[in-house]
C-alpha cells in the first residue's frame, strides 16, 4: 500500500488488505455508488462549485426512501488520531465528525454533485481589499449541545487554537496565512495561541455574529479553508486539552456520549441541532455505534454473508480486501453492497527524492521502467483508480490533461534504458521504501524490483514498521531514492499542491521529494499575490507542466476507493470531497 506524505496526512491510501483510509486533505471530485468496478466506469470526477447564500440555508435536501431511528454500527479497523477539531488532517475524519461538528462553510452533496455553502456562515463568505479581508455572518439558531449559542468569539477562538503548541498535526494555513508567515514554525514566534498571547489582532469580531480576518496577503482561498475542521468554534470554558481530543463538545445533529479510546465511541442526537439552520446534514439513524480493532477482512465477510450485525454495519475506514474482489464480481448480491467512487482529488505517484537522484536522465528511466499495470492489479486492479500522466487530478479546478513522456501502462523498457544511457552518473543501484500493511505491499515491492532488473539497475527494497515510515524515509539523510506515495490537494483548488509540496525553501515534511528549481521558486512567489482566484488557479496549473518535465514524481493513478455497507444500510455513498462513505447521509432501510 502506497504510504501519504506528511503534509497530506488526510489522504486515503489505496485499497489492499490491511489498508486503512489514513488521511487529506479534501479536494472536489465525483464519486458514485458501485457500477462493474471502478469509478472511471461512471465518468464522474466533478470539481466542487461555489454556493449562494440561497444554497446556504438549510435544511438539507431529503435523501428520497430515507427513514429515521434505529442504531447503525460502523465498524472501523483503527480508532481516530484526532477528533479535536484544530487538530483533524484526515479526509475520513474530516467526513464523519460532521456528525457532531460544523464549521464556516462545508460542501453539499447533491446526487453525488459537490457545492460549497455557510455552513454556520451564511454563504461562502465576502472578499474585499483585493483578496486581503474575508467576513463572514453567522446563521441565527446555531448553538452547542447544551443549548448555548455558537459565537463569532468562539469561531475566533477555535482558529486561534491552531497557533498553540500541540496543534502541529492540523493544518497550518490559518498560522501563514493571518501572520503572513513562509510556514508554521515562523508563524508560532509572532502569535503563539490565545493562552499564551491572548488576543489575535488579525481576526475581528465586532459583535457576536460576524467575524472579519485581515490577511498580509491576497488570499483567494479563504473559502475552501473556511470547510476544514480546523474553522471549527470551540467554547474556551469547554476546552479540556488534551481532552478535548478524545470527546469535544458538539454542535452538529449528534454529540458524543462515551468514547473508550480504541474500543468505541458512541453518538447520541443532539437535542439543541436545528435542520432549519443547516444544508449539509441529516440525522436519520437515533444512535451511531463506533467500534475498533476488527480486521477488515472479518468485518467485510459479516457485512457480505449477512451475519451477526453485518446487515446494520459498514465501514468508513476499511476497505474492500482483494481476497473478496473475486468472490464480489461473481455474486450480483454481493456486489449491491460495495461503495464505489472517486478519492477526491487523491493521486497515487512513485516518488522520487531528487537530491539524491539527482540526473533528470535518470528519474525519465524510472518514469518508463516503472510497470503501473502490474502494481495496480496487486493493489486491486481497476478498484484502485485510472491511470494518471499528470501531478494534480481531473477534479481539481481548471484541471488539464497532459502527457510529457507517453509510456504503455506495462512501461518501456527500451526507452528506460537509452534514458539510462543518456545520464552522467552511472546508476546500478537505488532503493526502494515502503510500509508493511499486509502482503500485497511485499509484491508491489517485487514487482518494481523485477522491473529495475530488466534495466540493469538492482532495486534494494525496505519495508518498514508504517508507524516510522515518515521519520525514516523523509529526513534529510535517509537512504532511500524512492516509495510510493497518496497525496491531494487539500481543497479543489490547485493552490495547495505546488506551493505546499514543491518550493525548495520548504522542509522535507512538505517537500518530501526535495525538489528545487530556482525558475519554480519564482514563479510561484509571484502567483501568491494573485488576488483573483480563477487567474491564479489557471496560473498554477499551467506551472505544473514545468514542474514536471523535470520528473520529481512519476504519475501512477487517479485513485478510487471502493468500501462495503450492510444491506439495511441506506444512503451509502463516497463523498466526492473526503474520499471516504459520507456518515451523514446514512439511515437504515429498516428502522
Amino acid at each position: 500500500m502506497p504510504t501519504v506524505t506528511p503534509r497530506a496526512a488526510a489522504v486515503p491510501a489505496l485499497a489492499t488488505a490491511a489498508a486503512l483510509l489514513l488521511c487529506s486533505c479534501s479536494a472536489g471530485a465525483g464519486t458514485d455508488t458501485h457500477k462493474n468496478s471502478t469509478a472511471a466506469k461512471s465518468g464522474r470526477r466533478l470539481t466542487a462549485t461555489l454556493g449562494t447564500a440561497e444554497d446556504s440555508q438549510g435544511p438539507a435536501p431529503k435523501i428520497p426512501g430515507a427513514r429515521k431511528g434505529g442504531t447503525l454500527t460502523i465498524a472501523n479497523p483503527v480508532d481516530y488520531t484526532h477528533l479535536d477539531p484544530q487538530k483533524i488532517y484526515a479526509g475520513e475524519t474530516y467526513s464523519t465528525s460532521l456528525l457532531w461538528g460544523r464549521q464556516l462553510t462545508q460542501y453539499q452533496v447533491i446526487d453525488g454533485r459537490p457545492r460549497l455553502v455557510g455552513d454556520l456562515a451564511t454563504d461562502t463568505g465576502t472578499s474585499s481589499d483585493g483578496g486581503r479581508t474575508w467576513t463572514y455572518h453567522l446563521k441565527d439558531g446555531i448553538a452547542w449541545e447544551d443549548g448555548k449559542p455558537v459565537t463569532a468569539q468562539q469561531v475566533k477562538y477555535g482558529i486561534e487554537r491552531t497557533f498553540a503548541p500541540g496543534f502541529e498535526a492540523g493544518p497550518s494555513y490559518w498560522p501563514e496565512w493571518l501572520t503572513g508567515s513562509k510556514d508554521r514554525t515562523e508563524a508560532v514566534k509572532k502569535y503563539g495561541g490565545p493562552k499564551k498571547d491572548g488576543d489575535l489582532e488579525a481576526i475581528e469580531t465586532p459583535d457576536d455574529k460576524t467575524i472579519v480576518f485581515h490577511f498580509p496577503e491576497p488570499q483567494s482561498d479563504v473559502p475552501y479553508m473556511a470547510a476544514q475542521s480546523s474553522s471549527s468554534p470551540v467554547r474556551a470554558d469547554k476546552d479540556t486539552g488534551t481532552g478535548y481530543d478524545v470527546k469535544p463538545f458538539a454542535t452538529g445533529p449528534y454529540r458524543i456520549v462515551e468514547h473508550k479510546q480504541n474500543k468505541s465511541l458512541t453518538l447520541e442526537r443532539n437535542p439543541h441541532w436545528k435542520p432549519a439552520t443547516d444544508p449539509i446534514r441529516h440525522a436519520y439513524p437515533d444512535r451511531f455505534e463506533f467500534t475498533f480493532g476488527k480486521a477488515v477482512l472479518n468485518t467485510a465477510q459479516e457485512v457480505f454473508n449477512g451475519q451477526g450485525t453485518g446487515p446494520a454495519t459498514l465501514t468508513t475506514k476499511g476497505t474492500l480486501p482483494p481476497e473478496l474482489i473475486s468472490t464480489v464480481e461473481r455474486d450480483p448480491a454481493k456486489r449491491a453492497l460495495v461503495v464505489s467512487g472517486s478519492q477526491g482529488a487523491y493521486t497515487s505517484d512513485l516518488y522520487i527524492k531528487n537530491d539524491r537522484v539527482t540526473d533528470p536522465e535518470v528519474r525519465k528511466a524510472i518514469h518508463y521502467v516503472f510497470p503501473r499495470q502490474q502494481a495496480r492489479q496487486v493493489l486491486g486492479g481497476q478498484y484502485a483508480g485510472d491511470f494518471a500522466t499528470t501531478l494534480s487530478s481531473p477534479a481539481v479546478v481548471g484541471w488539464k490533461k497532459y502527457d510529457l513522456y507517453p509510456v504503455a501502462p506495462t512501461g518501456d523498457i527500451a526507452k528506460a534504458r537509452e534514458h539510462l544511457a543518456k545520464a552522467k552518473t552511472k546508476v546500478t543501484k537505488l532503493t526502494y521504501a515502503y510500509p508493511v500493511y499486509g502482503p500485497q505491499d511485499d509484491q508491489v515491492a517485487q514487482v518494481l524490483a523485477d522491473a529495475f532488473a530488466k534495466i540493469g539497475v538492482e532495486l534494494v527494497v525496505k519495508g518498514l514498521q508504517p508507524a516510522a515510515f515518515n521519520a525514516q524515509v523523509f529526513r534529510n539523510e535517509a537512504p532511500y531514492d524512492l516509495w510510493l506515495s497518496t497525496n491531494s490537494v487539500d481543497w479543489p483548488t490547485p493552490s495547495t499542491l505546488l506551493p505546499d509540496s514543491f518550493e525548495s525553501h520548504l522542509d522535507p515534511l512538505s517537500n518530501s521529494v526535495r525538489y528545487a528549481n530556482p525558475r519554480v521558486d519564482a514563479e510561484l512567489a509571484r502567483i501568491a499575490k494573485i488576488g483573483d482566484a480563477r487567474k491564479k488557479a489557471a496560473e498554477l496549473i499551467d506551472l505544473e507542466e514545468t514542474v514536471m518535465k523535470d520528473v520529481p514524481v512519476v504519475p501512477f493513478l487517479y485513485t478510487s476507493v471502493s468500501q462495503f455497507r450492510g444491506k439495511d444500510v441506506g444512503g451509502a455513498a463516497i463523498h466526492p470531497i473526503y474520499g471516504a462513505t459520507a456518515a451523514v447521509d446514512l439511515y437504515l432501510k429498516n428502522s
